[in-house]
């Protein structure tokens, strides 16, 4: 058989999120380039996009799942541009930011100059009311930490509960660090790894021991970096970055144009796979069996589920992989978005919105003042605020009636923020066992897995399970899976 004869060599992923159909679009956009495969797109649900799920109502544009990714990964707003859609890339309106923490029932603006939870800026931490005496001082005296001897051993893993109580004190723990984890997490800091959530502030600790010595040192260097470029007029061409990005018309634009990339390839909805069996011999096919009763054999299949979910139709295959992939825990979330009439904007405070400790009980995790953080999100003078709730700590929340939690968003609206306007609409949105928590350990469990999948030829993991939670790190890793097994067709 002449290699213009070969039988093209079958890929299919399975899971129609933005890891998977990052993916999937990969493996297409070879084939149009000549590459010998078919490639096929299986996803359980009636529709694409997984948690990304925008809702356009009245003029409001609502997204029921994440609403935007940080600049500083570039995946996603590459990928945007790449498929066309750079002309809707909407940057948060950074000079309106703002973020409140509730603070004994009262909401206290986080200090500023505070990159997550490093100060680099001291009076206003000295000023700020969320942290007593002792942790001020603690903030002081973290400038003098010195790195780990050449001769210490540092720990394997640690939370990050331990790790910022070591440098800034228990106070940094409660008020600040807590909340903002759980706001994009949805779990506890006490729980999640330092290594794994935050592991530029891991590395700064074992190179400069304070984070804050560490964190100025890097400020330094990028001023000095975009004072040379403004000499040079690079500036104009490469502005500042925003904190967050989005699509000006919602984050299902992406989903609907890599969609319409896969008009030339095998894309099943509703196909839940049940069970994978392995080729009988190596180089020969993987079978997938769906709950319906069809089948579909491929040489290399891309796994773009949570991880639970990949434990499932692994086990047969390799046991201990399917450990490994259950011991990844998953938080479940809600969000809860309410439109409001003009007039009712400025009864909110300006801002991004707030973020709520579990010390003050609230169910409320966070909440968003969408109409601040973004144009093109409400209609002029209307207010669009997003509530999350769930997490770790309040799963029950998730089997509330929409009027229940509707109710109890009020409720603590009213409570936190003297605002009790009744809503034009709401939408509520339930992502059960949707947020992988990169608990301690996390890293080791990861690698173990890979370990694991090196045993079985031809399978490929991706999704936020792994190494990033954002719709940067799913487009990455469904990316890169893609091009792996695209190694292995071109074998």
């Amino acid at each position: 058989m002449t290699h213009s004869e070969r039988k093209p060599f079958r890929i299919a992923v399975v899971g129609g999120g933005i890891a998977g159909l990052s993916a999937a679009y990969t493996l297409a956009r070879a084939h149009g380039h000549g590459a010998p495969i078919e490639e096929a797109l299986f996803e359980s649900q009636a529709r694409l996009g997984g948690v990304i799920r925008t809702e356009r109502v009245e003029g409001f544009v609502i997204e029921g799942g994440p609403d935007s990714f940080l600049a500083e990964k570039p995946e996603a707003a590459a990928l945007c541009r790449e498929l066309g859609l750079g002309d809707q890339l909407l940057g948060s309106n950074d000079s309106e930011r703002r973020t409140y923490i509730l603070h004994r029932g009262r909401l206290v603006p986080l200090p500023d100059g505070l990159l997550l939870l490093v100060p680099t800026r001291l009076w206003p931490m000295v000023a700020t009311p969320l942290l007593p005496l002792r942790s001020k001082l603690a903030l002081a005296a973290e400038w003098f930490v010195s790195p780990p001897s050449a001769d210490s051993k540092p720990p394997d893993d640690e939370s990050v509960a331990s790790f910022v109580q070591r440098h800034f004190g228990e106070a940094m723990v409660d008020n600040i660090v807590d909340p903002l984890l759980a706001g994009v997490y949805g779990g506890d800091c006490r729980q999640l790894s330092i290594q794994s959530v935050l592991p530029r502030f891991w590395e700064m600790e074992r190179q400069y021991g304070s984070l804050t010595r560490a964190t100025l040192r890097a400020r330094r260097e990028r001023l000095r970096a975009a004072k040379e470029a403004r000499k040079s007029g690079d500036s104009a061409r490469h502005p500042p970055l925003p904190l967050f990005m989005t699509l000006k018309g919602g984050l299902d634009q992406m989903v609907s144009a890599l969609a319409q990339r896969l008009e030339n390839s095998q894309v099943q909805l509703g196909a839940r796979a049940s069970s994978l069996e392995l080729p009988p011999s190596p180089g020969k096919a993987y079978r997938i069996r769906f709950e319906k009763g069809s089948s579909h054999e491929a040489e290399a299949i891309v796994l773009a589920m949570p991880a639970h979910e990949c434990a499932k139709l692994l086990s047969p295959l390799s046991s201990s992989l399917a450990t490994r992939l259950g011991e990844i825990p998953y938080s479940s979330s809600m969000t809860v978005s309410l439109a409001y009439e003009r007039g009712t904007r400025e009864k909110l405070p300006s801002g991004f919105g707030f973020l709520s400790p579990r010390k003050e009980n609230p169910r409320l995790m966070a909440c968003t003042f969408v109409h601040g953080k973004f144009n093109y999100r409400a209609p002029e003078e209307k207010a669009l605020v997003r509530c999350f709730l769930g997490g770790s700590a309040d799963p029950e929340v998730l089997s509330l009636s929409d009027e229940e939690v509707v109710a109890l968003v009020r409720r603590e609206l009213q409570a936190i923020l003297n605002f009790n306007a009744a809503p034009l609409f709401y939408r509520v949105h339930r992502w059960p066992s949707s947020m992988a928590q990169y608990v301690v350990g996390h890293a080791g469990r990861v690698r173990a897995i890979e370990a694991e999948l090196e045993k079985l030829p031809g399978l490929f993991l991706a999704g936020n399970a792994y190494s990033g939670i954002g719709i940067s790190d799913c487009v990455r890793t469904g990316r890169a899976a893609a091009e792996r097994a695209l190694e292995l067709a071109r074998a």
